[in-house]
């Protein structure tokens, strides 16, 4: 009886191998479809922060509608000043990429306010970039064929930005 039995060494421990391989594989997939839903996160929320489009198409901008109550009786936006704004809308100027909003007046035209998105990637700062800002006037100057932004995605530490010129 004993001669018909085999013992087998090392099944266990190949098993073993496959499922520690299988396990990697599954946690490399996790790993990034996590990372890929923090980034999409991050641009929503700078989305909802700058711009909103409700399910009619009504925009609701938080910063831009901040701005332009705040500044509504005015013929220019040459007083603006962003920690006053921010202030006065109850908003932090930090953005989730660990940058900061800013606000500034377009010089080319004080009729005109530029919002700043600091602190971005490359692909944060390219997506931002190519996103259609619909309130924006270069989206407007344009007939809706250009997103409206502009900036330098070419820095590779994060310290991309982008600039949305609102206005008339």
């Amino acid at each position: 009886m004993g001669d018909n039995m085999k013992q087998e060494y090392g099944r266990s421990m190949i098993e073993m191998l496959g499922v520690l391989a299988i396990m990697g594989v599954i946690t490399v997939g996790a790993i990034g479809m996590i990372s890929t839903a923090m980034r999409t996160q991050k641009r929503s929320a700078v989305n909802d922060e700058v711009i909103e489009i409700g399910i009619l198409r009504v925009r609701n901008n938080q910063i831009v509608a901040g701005v332009r109550q705040l500044l509504g009786e005015y013929d220019d936006f040459s007083n603006i000043d962003g920690t006053t704004i921010f202030g006065a809308i109850g908003m932090s100027n930090k953005n989730p990429y660990g940058g900061t909003y800013t606000l500034s007046v377009d010089p080319a035209n004080s009729q005109q306010f530029i919002v700043g998105i600091t602190g971005l990637s490359q692909s944060d700062c390219e997506a931002l970039i190519t996103k259609a800002w619909f309130d924006s006037v270069g989206y407007q100057m344009s007939g809706g064929k250009q997103s409206g932004a502009t900036g330098d995605c070419r820095n590779t530490n994060g310290n991309n930005s982008v600039q949305i010129t609102f206005g008339d």
